[in-house]
Parts: structure tokens; C-alpha cells; sequence
């Protein structure tokens, strides 16, 4: 397993991915859906002016799985840096999503030396929440009524790693 810069020629893999609607039941709605070969390039055309990157392609045996990326916070959570990640449906349950963030914990600290490095999950995805407890992170709250997602409100399960510097 591997992690790299996401590529133009990987938009049919990304779009075949992301078109799921079981992957855009756990993420933000600014993920479209459906999700196309035209909003997979356009996006990255968008994270390639990322320097350093912040996305990455969760590859196995060379196929694109998943992906990884971090949202830099700015100005007091300057420090403070948010990931999130999804794996292929056909791929979860065999620890792909627990290397990948081990990975990327590892560069983030490395690239913008945080303080904090955190998720958001909502309360059905005990799958995440398990990924980023093997990975150091501990539930530091529960942000009551914080979302709302296929039209319902959902709490948010806020896993936090703070680094040692």
C-alpha cells in the first residue's frame, strides 16, 4: 500500500470510487453526488496547485483505492491540521484505511509540524472511528446535533492526535 500525488489519468478510477453512495453517506456533501470523470479531474486540477500536497491516492498493488487529504486550519488553529479519507467499498474491512492515516499522519507531521491532527466522523461510522483510535487518536468530543446528512441530524465524533514537538 501506497500513498501519491493524485494524476489526471486517475479521474475514471477516483470517479469510480467516489460514486458510491455508501462513501457519501460518511463524508461532506461537498463531495458530489453522483460523482463524475468531469468532477473527479476538476478536482484534480484543483489540489495540484497544492504545494506541498495535500491529497494523495491510496493505491494497492498499484490501483487507486481511496483517498487521503488534510484541510489546513489558518490564523489561532494555525497548528491545527483536519484529515479525512475514504477507501473503495469493495476494499474496506481489510485495514487499507488504519495504513493509509498511519502513512499520512507521518507526512503531516513531517510537512506542517502540528499540534493537532483531528477528524470528524459522524456517529454511525464506528469503521472510522476504530481506524483512527489504532492510529493514536482519542475521542475528544461529541459535537451533539452538529450535521445534517440525507436530510438528518447526526452527531460528529471529534478523534484528536496531538503531537509531541
Amino acid at each position: 500500500m501506497e500513498l501519491r500525488p493524485w494524476r489526471k489519468q486517475d479521474a475514471q478510477a477516483l470517479a469510480v470510487i467516489a460514486n458510491n453512495r455508501n462513501i457519501w453517506n460518511n463524508v461532506r456533501d461537498r463531495l458530489p453526488n453522483p460523482y463524475t470523470v468531469m468532477d473527479a479531474l476538476e478536482w484534480i486540477g484543483h489540489i495540484s496547485q497544492q504545494q506541498p500536497p495535500q491529497n494523495f491516492a491510496i493505491l494497492v498493488n498499484g490501483l487507486v483505492v481511496g483517498n487521503i487529504g488534510a484541510v489546513l486550519q489558518d490564523d489561532v488553529y494555525r497548528k491545527t491540521v483536519e484529515i479525512g479519507y475514504f477507501v473503495a467499498e469493495p476494499h474496506w474491512g481489510k485495514g487499507i484505511a488504519t495504513k493509509a492515516v498511519a502513512l499520512f499522519v507521518d507526512y503531516v507531521e513531517q510537512q506542517f509540524s502540528p499540534l493537532r491532527i483531528y477528524a470528524g466522523v459522524f456517529a454511525h461510522n464506528k469503521a472510522s472511528m476504530e481506524v483512527l483510535r489504532k492510529n493514536g487518536f482519542h475521542l475528544e468530543s461529541i459535537k451533539r446535533k452538529a450535521a445534517i446528512k440525507n436530510g438528518q441530524v447526526q452527531d460528529e465524533y471529534v478523534w484528536v492526535k496531538l503531537i509531541e514537538n
